[in-house]
């Protein structure tokens, strides 16, 4: 018998066409819709910075990840910041990769676009495989704290800047 591999998915941009299955698949992602509430309210304001979707090559939706910006205060004035938030994969196909090949290759795009540091609040057994650090995130004063709460420096200057001080995205007071 000949196995066929199965092919990767395509990671692209985020279409207008794509938010009401967005909106689908955070819910049943996340068994709620506030994130799906939260990613339409950041549009809205135009907070968001990056969004991708994984689809397989029938063009199904497999992923989405977003990352929004975070506004620093004082001597990260000067530092690009954004948030990872919400990442999701649909629950049919967790555990199968799409989640990390989501972040790789955005992590990667806002390395590219001279992002300085990406902040994430979420599972410290997951997200220290892409860099994350809780004791980085310790030197930045946030809405948010605790081992969850992670920072990736993705350039020299947000290391250099610290300690800082930033604000989320009005959307994000909805989760305090």
């Amino acid at each position: 018998m000949t196995r066929h591999p199965v092919p990767e998915p395509v990671i692209r941009p985020v279409a207008e066409a794509d938010h009401a299955e967005i909106s689908m698949l955070l819910a049943a992602a996340f068994g709620q819709d506030a994130e799906a509430r939260l990613v339409t309210e950041l549009r809205a304001c135009g907070a968001l910075v990056l969004e991708q979707v994984s689809v397989d090559p029938d063009g199904t939706l497999e992923g989405y990840v977003a990352f929004s910006r975070v506004t620093g205060a004082g001597a990260a004035h000067r530092l690009a910041i954004s948030c990872l938030a919400p990442v999701a994969v649909r629950p049919d196909r967790q555990r199968s990769g799409v989640g990390t090949q989501l972040i790789e290759a955005t992590l990667a795009q806002l390395r590219a676009n001279g992002e300085d540091l990406v902040l994430v609040l979420g599972p410290p057994s997951y997200y220290p495989r892409f860099g994350f650090d809780a004791a980085l995130a310790g030197k930045v004063a946030a809405p948010f704290a605790g081992t969850a709460f992670q920072a990736l420096a993705l350039s020299e200057a947000a290391p250099a800047a610290m300690p800082i001080e930033v604000d989320f995205a009005t959307p994000f007071q909805a989760f305090d």
